[in-house]
């Protein structure tokens, strides 16, 4: 059986992976992000004190890493988000509805007890390339 071309992402204009892991990967037209927190790209400090403010640097550094992929916000099919608190998440809603003004990707959020560099907010995504 014939093994399946795997490609990594890297793309400038977001954060470099802070660990042993790739900003993204795309298998067989489907492009699958590392989880996003909301670093700057060129300094590597954390953008934004609330939830929201992150949450629109996260979208920053995803809407980079699918357009280096060949893919964009409007292609993603599945997220992922990840809160620290709950509560904090019509202040997300509001964010991600700005981003996905009439598509609506199928969604997880889940309360996490701590997020890398005591951030608030995490997502990754999965997303149709082309």
């Amino acid at each position: 059986m014939a093994s399946k071309s795997m490609d990594i992402v890297v793309a400038d204009g977001a954060p470099k992976a802070i660990g042993p892991y790739s900003q993204a990967v795309v298998v067989e037209g489907m492009v699958y992000t590392a989880g996003q927190i909301p670093l700057d790209p060129k300094t590597g400090g954390i953008v934004g004190k609330t939830t929201a403010e992150q949450a629109e640097q996260v979208f920053k550094n995803l809407t980079a890493i699918l357009k280096a992929a060949g893919s964009g916000l409007d292609r993603i099919v599945k997220t992922n988000v990840y809160l620290v608190d709950m509560a904090d998440f019509p202040a997300l809603n509001e964010v991600y509805a700005k981003h996905f003004p009439s598509h609506k990707p199928a969604r997880s959020t889940i309360q996490a007890v701590a997020l890398p560099k005591a951030v608030r907010v995490e997502i990754d995504a999965i997303a149709r390339v082309g």
